[in-house]
């Protein structure tokens, strides 16, 4: 049976590391984008299972805004929806919110707890 395929949006080095080494020890294959522009081509070229999203990408699109791309695209297409974990170092009041209102399915914050993004992964990558 073929590893779940995950895509990890995330541009800091530190935190592709730690997602990285615990997406190996969880079993799932992985791909890495490092900006929203390289996240949004990966998902129409690439079959993914889930994707990990970085909200604050230091690029042009944040993902929030990659998000809303890709569900418009996949909206166009007809497609089924990508599951989306948000991923913020930033546990404010709101930040659940408003990753649900950009089109983001769920929401974990960094420093990563293990346990949850296990469960969180199994749970939405099916």
């Amino acid at each position: 049976m073929r590893p779940k395929h995950i895509l990890l949006v995330e541009d800091y080095p530190a935190n592709v590391l730690v997602a990285t080494t615990l997406l190996e020890d969880f079993g799932y294959s992985y791909e890495v984008a490092s900006c929203g522009e390289e996240a949004i081509e990966k998902i129409q070229n690439g079959a993914f299972n889930a994707a990990l999203m970085d909200v604050q990408l230091g690029t042009e699109l944040c993902g929030f805004e990659t998000t809303r791309r890709v569900r418009a695209w996949e909206k166009t297409r007809t497609l089924s929806r990508l599951p989306i974990i948000a991923m913020t170092a930033h546990a404010l009041a709101g930040d659940r919110e408003r990753c649900l209102e950009a089109g983001m399915d769920d929401y974990i914050s960094k420093p990563f707890d293990a346990d949850e993004l296990k469960d969180k992964l199994q749970s939405l990558a099916a």
